[in-house]
């Protein structure tokens, strides 16, 4: 990844057109490091699929990072964190069933989000600014899916593919920074009653607010800078879990309560997003 040369526009469109397709058809993909190499170049794919996305009438209410757990980057040699697009249709309610087929290789992690009540224009950022921008904090759930098949992925891979996004679940009860010790919260993830991941909020690049703000500092260069009212999934806190048809998750995070995601076979007509918020 050290080749910061620029893929030309036609060939970020072909990357493009060959994630679109496989999210389309429900069918993975080859990877698209045949067309394009670097950081740049995904996030040059991914923006094309972003406003194509908006131009069909989809919502953008916030944003992931990706890559901030070590876990994470162990699992996939990749040593940065990453963002990508967070839609209204793939925000999901808290307990209520999640159709398995929605998702072409689903994944879960839990982790903390945080929902702005400012704009954070400009930069650079200081924690203190990510602070008075943040107005509450919940636990969350992302379901990270792959449009390229078996997981096969780079980080110009999984950034153009909007950075594995799929979906996410955020939890019930607001809770406001003020008193919390998010780098020392115990996560636990619990899969039909056992468990199968933890970590603590030093596992998302030393703490959550350190991830938001490389985010901040990272959109603030570009045409969709953070706004009052994103969420914004901060990272993972430990290492991500395979989904099954029937699998009910439940992340707990100290200090934040719980939030629970529970997987049943389905349609994508009978997908039970919060859309319409």
């Amino acid at each position: 990844m050290n080749d910061h040369r620029s893929a030309p526009a036609s060939v970020h469109s072909q990357a493009a057109d060959r994630l679109l397709a496989a999210a389309t058809s429900g069918r993975p993909c080859p990877p698209v490091r045949d067309l394009i190499a670097t950081a740049a170049d995904g996030y040059s794919v991914q923006e094309i699929n972003t406003h194509r996305a908006i131009a069909t009438g989809r919502r953008l209410v916030g944003r992931k990072i990706g890559i901030t757990s070590a876990a994470v980057q162990r699992q996939f040699g990749i040593d940065q964190p990453d963002f990508g697009m967070l839609f209204a249709d793939m925000w999901y309610f808290d307990g209520l069933p999640i159709p398995h087929h929605a998702f072409l290789q689903p994944k879960v992690e839990a982790e903390i989000a945080f929902v702005l009540g400012a704009d954070l224009c400009g930069g650079p950022f200081t924690t203190d600014d990510l602070i008075r921008a943040v107005e509450y904090a919940v636990p969350a759930i992302e379901i990270v899916d792959s449009r390229i098949e078996g997981w096969d992925v780079t980080l110009a891979d999984t950034i153009a593919d909007n950075a594995s996004s799929g979906g996410f679940v955020l939890g019930s009860t607001p809770v406001n920074l003020v008193g919390l010790d998010l780098r020392t919260a115990v996560m636990s993830l619990v899969r039909n009653g056992q468990e199968v991941s933890t970590g603590t909020g030093a596992d998302c690049l030393g703490h959550p607010l350190n991830a938001a703000v490389w985010l901040a500092d990272t959109l603030a260069r570009t045409d969709f800078p953070l706004r009052a009212g994103d969420i914004v999934l901060t990272g993972a806190l430990g290492p991500m879990v395979p989904v099954g048809p029937g699998d009910v998750f439940e992340a707990r995070i100290e200090g934040l309560g719980s939030c629970t995601a529970v997987f049943e076979e389905g349609t994508k007509s009978e997908r039970g997003t919060v859309s319409d918020q």
